[in-house]
């Protein structure tokens, strides 16, 4: 029997609420996505998925080993692999698979390989690869409030994207990988940078969401929770109490377009990957490494407890939903990202290594039986928000629970609650929600022993980094592996060009104006 291909689309910040498919009564954005829309009509999509830790680098290690934040050593965007952990792509390849990854995936230090066989174009260095705009002024581009300010049509060419480029390379990949062995599995990673600022995308995207068009932020700056320690720092950090309400529906509304293009460009890939024959077999997986507040509770952007932050978009489509000989189905219990290492080892009939901390969903996949009814964590285990901000946030059934190193508690009903307005143990509680709070934290209590992590972070893993520190320091992150084995920066033409005329007048005379009529 043939073993499936796996194809990963990993995209950045997604918000689990801005896809097409999430009907608006269930706390959907009115957001046009043909192509997530087309996957969820063909797959299974896991309404309650979360990520491991709602930051880029820590979450994408969790993913790739299966395991935890503190059993992946997952601590900040700066977190190396630690070298004796097996990951998906290298259990994949050991069984026989070719591996590749094409684009972003934010690995810290030396280790930019970690399992995959190829790594033809994206953040090699371990630099996160996002192409910052204005290209003209990059020191403004890279500051926090350029991430809300400058915000709308992109000045890059379409064709030199990186999301594009991703797309193209990772058909150009399959198409020859299917070339050299046609009877050998694959499994392809594509890492996109949206709808992680910068908040820009093609104008025909924009023009579909104007800002006084557009919902305003599905959840208020207000709630029991808004003056908790870790908001407050959250607030601070992020500096979101400078970004008003035209700023922030402006945001939004880029958010949206950008949320849109990356739609298309994956629609794009999918069909071109259709058209080559190279779906049949494969199963196709679609997630994003964490979410985007978006405006809500006040706020943007991540690495907090709110669902925003999160609560991430999973669509798996296999070859027989596709082919119609298995519905697709909407499964509600809550899953993690770290979940996809047994289970998509499972579904290829590969051995995992023992050690996962992930449950197997293969059979839920399969259409066999629901997900496991377990708790599901998602942790912070840096105190990056103040002093004793740590926390590790169980989802179980309809409630969350969170529980910081030394900040009170906080628990939500998601219900009666969806926008964590109300701390239920500031609340009288009926029977079975005391009993679920009760079995939450002392599960929380038990499971998460705060100073041994920061031993882990600081002890073991200080070293880890400091032996597998990253020595390049390409500017802008995005390289080129070419065939022969040099490595040529990607960016170049955008970011050190030779400007042979600033508005075509010299060259063109006046005459140029004509090239772009409005």
């Amino acid at each position: 029997m043939r073993r499936p291909n796996i194809l990963l689309l990993l995209s950045d910040e997604h918000s689990h609420r801005f896809m097409g498919h999430m009907p608006v009564a269930a706390g959907g954005e009115p957001i046009v996505t043909p192509a997530f829309d087309r996957l969820a009509a063909q797959g299974t999509v896991f309404t309650d998925a979360y990520c491991q830790m709602p930051l880029c680098t820590p979450s994408r290690l969790c993913l790739l080993t299966g395991r935890h934040v503190r059993g992946a050593g997952a601590w900040t965007n700066e977190s190396v692999l630690r070298p004796e952990l097996p990951t998906l792509p290298g259990t994949l390849r050991d069984a026989g698979y070719a591996t590749c990854l094409v684009g972003k995936m934010h690995l810290g230090g030396t280790q930019q390989y970690v399992g995959f066989q190829d790594r033809p174009y994206g953040d090699l260095t371990g630099k996160t690869g996002h192409q910052w705009e204005p290209i003209d002024n990059l020191p403004y581009a890279t500051s926090m409030r350029a991430r809300t300010e400058h915000v709308g049509a992109t000045q890059l060419p379409e064709s030199l994207i990186q999301d594009q480029v991703t797309a193209h390379e990772a058909v150009a990949w399959a198409r020859e990988q299917a070339g050299r062995a046609s009877d050998q599995p694959w499994f392809l990673c594509c890492g996109f940078s949206r709808p992680h600022f910068p908040l820009t995308a093609p104008e025909r995207h924009l023009r579909c969401y104007p800002p006084d068009g557009i919902t305003e932020p599905r959840v208020p700056a207000a709630g029991d929770a808004y003056d908790h320690p870790m908001s407050v720092g959250m607030r601070r950090g992020f500096q979101t109490d400078a970004i008003d309400h035209d700023e922030t529906m402006r945001a939004r509304a880029a958010y949206f377009a950008c949320v849109s293009y990356l739609d298309e460009v994956v629609g794009d890939l999918l069909l071109r990957l259709e058209a080559a024959s190279l779906l049949e077999h494969t199963v196709v997986v679609y997630t994003s490494d964490h979410g985007e507040l978006a405006g809500e509770h006040g706020q943007w952007w991540k690495n907090g407890w709110y669902e925003g932050c999160t609560r991430v978009p999973l669509i798996v489509s296999t070859p027989a939903q596709r082919q119609g000989q298995q519905p697709a189905q909407r499964c509600g219990t809550p899953v993690g990202l770290v979940d996809l290492f047994p289970s998509l080892c499972s579904y290829a009939e590969v051995t995992a290594p023992a050690g996962l901390e992930g449950a197997d969903l293969s059979a839920t996949l399969r259409g066999q039986a629901g997900a496991p009814d377990r708790p599901v964590f998602c942790d912070a285990l840096t105190p990056r928000w103040g002093p004793g901000t740590e926390f590790r946030m169980i989802r179980w059934r309809r409630w969350k629970y969170v529980r910081f190193r030394d900040c009170s508690p906080l628990a939500f009903d998601l219900v009666a609650d969806p926008g964590e307005q109300r701390d239920l143990l500031r609340c009288p509680q009926d029977a079975e929600t005391a009993g679920a709070l009760r079995y939450l934290a002392g599960l929380a209590e038990d499971s998460m022993d705060f100073e041994a992590a920061e031993r882990d972070r600081t002890v073991r893993d200080g070293a880890l980094s400091a032996t597998y520190v990253q020595g390049a320091r390409y500017p802008y992150g995005n390289l080129y592996r070419l065939p022969d084995g040099r490595v040529v920066g990607a960016d170049d033409t955008l970011y050190q060009p030779t400007v042979v005329d600033p508005d075509g007048r010299a060259l063109f005379g006046e005459g140029c104006q004509e090239q772009n009529p409005t």
